[in-house]
């Protein structure tokens, strides 16, 4: 019997987690951080299930809520192998450290307020998980290129295929074959945009038995790729005629090298003064030497850029910050800058003390430039909410706050259907999942509606046999 259990990203967005038995089995496709304020508990909360009898896992890609409760997973017990493109390889320990380390740094300062004001906070002033932690699941990453298909048991085969979302983000395709009978199941992980930058478009498929389908967009859609770089140009302008600064929370991956994509044009076109640029994210600066590594992974387009020596990561007044101490030196800088930091939802990272110095400050802007889980700060001061607050201080929110979703690395609702439409067949079911609740199943009405296709939502803790 094959079974399929949704562990995370049921009827919410974060915490990607789905477990498949089959054949003898045990496989987990992600294991994910949850980012929502409301589901933040489940990462303390031991797992719905021995951590020792899985097999594999089969990683979609490098984003947080989709790897980063691995570590956790690898302390509890678990020893099998996980399975990710060579992109994704290589910067898994980049995420995965970064994070256990602000973990540790986020322990001990809570620590310290909650004992300076005699209170204890919600979760254990202990981290999630430690970089020793972390350092015990990296010799367990296979690396699997795109497309090559691996033999993982008996009539157990996987797959990955391009997702077009970040640098190695993947489509995992699982086939299998129990008593003469063939299954093919695909997992979406993130879908990214067509004719975005960098990244190769998402492949498509005419044919799966199953599918598992993000539907974070499913009820909008993007602004058109051209009008992103003329929103950004704006904000820039805006603020240096201001005299304030550009603060973008950032994703380390993907949407910094982005970013930066379009800032070196921009400057290049005369569209934006030089001014001093900063990308305050050591994980983000990693990431971004990791691009170089895996430029046979870039579209055409971006490929074209490096081989005529025009390298979109670097251009006249962009700085690359590491240390903390020069972190905290750009708040000293005379005059306008943009400022680019982690996290991207604004729930830990350098970003906080950023908003700290800018978000009460009327001639500075608060850009957002990707999804804000419900609960986190970046939704909190997306919505219009002030004060916020910030390493338990209230601030008034006085800076300009604006969002270009044109940047999303997601799919919107038009390019979803676009990736569905590719299906000559309709699947058994469709699963879909990396939604909130009421997104999800406006989208799963939708597909109803147009296709008469059968679609699940499920909740957290479902199970489905997969006949």
């Amino acid at each position: 019997m094959v079974q399929l259990k949704f562990l995370g990203a049921a009827s919410q967005v974060t915490g990607s987690c789905f477990l498949l038995t089959a054949n003898g089995l045990n496989f987990l496709v992600d294991c994910g951080l949850y980012q929502e304020r409301e589901f933040q508990a489940r990462n303390w909360e031991p797992f719905p299930f021995p951590p020792a009898k899985i097999n594999y896992i089969l990683l979609t890609h490098a984003h947080l809520d989709h790897c980063g409760l691995i570590p956790k997973l690898a302390r509890e017990g678990f020893r099998g192998r996980i399975l990710c493109t060579p992109p994704s390889a290589e910067l898994l320990p980049i995420v995965l450290l970064d994070t256990a380390k602000i973990q540790e740094e986020d322990a001990q300062i809570k620590k310290k307020r909650h004992e300076k004001e005699g209170r204890r906070g919600p979760y254990p002033e202990i981290p999630l998980y430690t970089v020793a932690d972390v350092e015990k699941v990296l010799p367990l990453v296979q690396p699997v290129d795109y497309h090559r298909l691996v033999k993982l048991g008996p009539g157990v085969e996987v797959a990955f295929n391009e997702a077009g979302h970040i640098l190695g983000s993947a489509i995992v395709e699982v086939r299998l074959e129990d008593n003469q009978e063939s299954r093919r199941l695909l997992f979406s992980g993130d879908l990214g945009q067509w004719n975005k930058p960098l990244i190769r478009d998402p492949e498509t498929f005419n044919q799966a038995d199953y599918l598992v389908l993000e539907s974070t967009y499913g009820d909008r859609e993007h602004d058109h790729p051209e009008q992103v770089a003329e929103r950004l140009a704006e904000n820039v302008n805006r603020v240096v005629s201001r005299g304030g600064n550009l603060v973008i929370p950032t994703f380390a991956i993907e949407r910094a090298q982005e970013l930066m994509f379009h800032l070196s044009r921009l400057v290049r076109l005369k569209k934006i003064p030089q001014l001093p640029v900063f990308l305050d994210s050591p994980m983000a600066v990693s990431v971004t030497n990791v691009f170089g590594h895996f430029l046979k992974y870039l579209d055409e387009e971006s490929r074209a850029l490096f081989s005529s020596g025009e390298n979109p990561f670097e251009f006249p007044g962009l700085k690359l910050v590491q240390s903390f101490e020069e972190s905290r030196l750009i708040e000293k800088v005379r005059g306008s800058a943009i400022i680019m930091a982690g996290s991207g939802m604004c729930t830990g990272g350098r970003i906080k003390q950023h908003l700290v110095s800018n978000i009460s400050r009327q001639e500075s802007t608060i850009l957002f430039v990707g999804y804000q889980a419900r609960g986190t700060l970046g939704r909190q001061i997306l919505e219009g909410q002030s004060p916020v607050r910030i390493y338990g201080q209230m601030y008034q929110v006085r800076a300009t706050i604006d969002q270009i979703q044109g940047f999303s690395a997601h799919a919107d609702r038009a390019q979803l259907w676009k990736w569905l439409k590719s299906f000559s067949q309709p699947p058994r079911t469709i699963f879909l999942v990396h939604g909130e609740k009421e997104v999800i199943h406006n989208f799963a009405h939708e597909i109803v509606s147009e296709t008469g296709w059968p679609v699940e939502v499920p909740d957290y803790l479902d199970e489905y046999p997969l006949n």
